[in-house]
């Protein structure tokens, strides 16, 4: 797919998702899957490692979903990210997860950026944007905010 096609039909759906996520437990009576992002970033001399596994508990497979990072700093413009994401601002990432199948299906996802200073510190918002139309009633585990300090320490979520 190229780039232009992929980015329009993923911020296709993290728009679209956005109004699915607004109620804790999405759609009723479908398909449901418990999904989860786990994983560390760390920061130092302007620049952030995030790695992030997705996963999902079942009981049903998740064809596509799309996580949401978003940085209390801004990031430096002109900077590559892998095939499956896109920036939504200068604060946010949005990248697909591939299939989560049901109890055990897993994507990994690792980023390397640069903050548009030098900060001391940064948060970072991990979130679940869209699941594919699957209901998920247990969102605690896809919902992340990480206080992240200039130490090169990973900061695990």
């Amino acid at each position: 797919m190229r780039k232009g096609v992929l980015g329009v039909a993923l911020a296709a759906a993290v728009v679209w998702g956005a109004g699915a996520t607004a109620g804790a437990v999405g759609p009723t009576g479908g398909a449901e899957a418990d999904l989860t992002h786990h994983g560390h970033v760390s920061l130092w001399d302007g620049r952030v490692g995030v790695w992030l596994v997705s996963g999902n508990h079942g009981p049903s497979d998740v064809s596509q979903a799309t996580v949401r990072l978003a940085f209390s700093v801004p990031m430096a413009g002109g900077q590559e990210l892998p095939p499956a994401c896109l920036w939504s601002s200068d604060r946010v990432v949005s990248c697909r997860t591939g299939e989560l199948r049901a109890a055990g299906g897993v994507g990994e996802l690792a980023l390397d950026l640069r903050t548009a200073g030098l900060p001391d510190e940064l948060t970072v918002d991990i979130t679940t944007a869209w699941r594919g139309g699957v209901a998920d009633r247990n969102p605690a585990n896809d919902r992340h905010r990480v206080l992240v300090l200039a130490t090169g320490d990973p900061y695990v979520f």
